[in-house]
């Protein structure tokens, strides 16, 4: 996997981690759940198909949501130089829209997204790194 792969395998783990936090996720949650991250993720400079890697996750019932979301980050902290402010700014979006996508936001899934918020606000990219084509 190229490192920019990882961080959004990584950003599918930590949506994974919200949607999970609340118990097992249900049928519809899983429709909703792929149709933000499609909508937010699906990128013609990827040669990967975002919705393949969630549809993966999703069939994964076995991990915690804490487990998944500390792999999750160390694969964004491994492969921060690549995390332009863009694609910082759409993994943002895609935890918020994970979180609400099933009202009300359980005590759980805003755990999850405070902690997320907080550490990704410390992450910056090297323009170096994420400008490369």
């Amino acid at each position: 996997m190229t490192p920019i792969e990882s961080l959004h395998y990584a950003i599918g783990e930590l949506a994974y981690a919200v949607a999970k936090a609340d118990g097992k996720i249900q049928k519809e949650e899983k429709e909703k759940f792929q149709s933000i991250v499609a909508a937010e993720l699906r990128s013609k400079e990827y040669s990967f198909d975002i919705t393949d890697i969630i549809f993966q996750l999703m069939s994964r019932d076995g991990m915690d949501s804490e487990t998944t979301y500390n792999w999750a980050m160390k694969e964004i902290r491994t492969n921060s130089h690549y995390l332009s402010p863009q694609m910082k700014e759409t993994f943002i979006k895609v935890m918020e829209k994970i979180a609400k996508a099933f009202a009300p936001v359980a005590p759980k899934e805003q755990a999850i997204l405070d902690k997320f918020f907080q550490e990704i606000a410390g992450i910056n990219g090297d323009p170096v790194y994420y400008n490369q084509k």
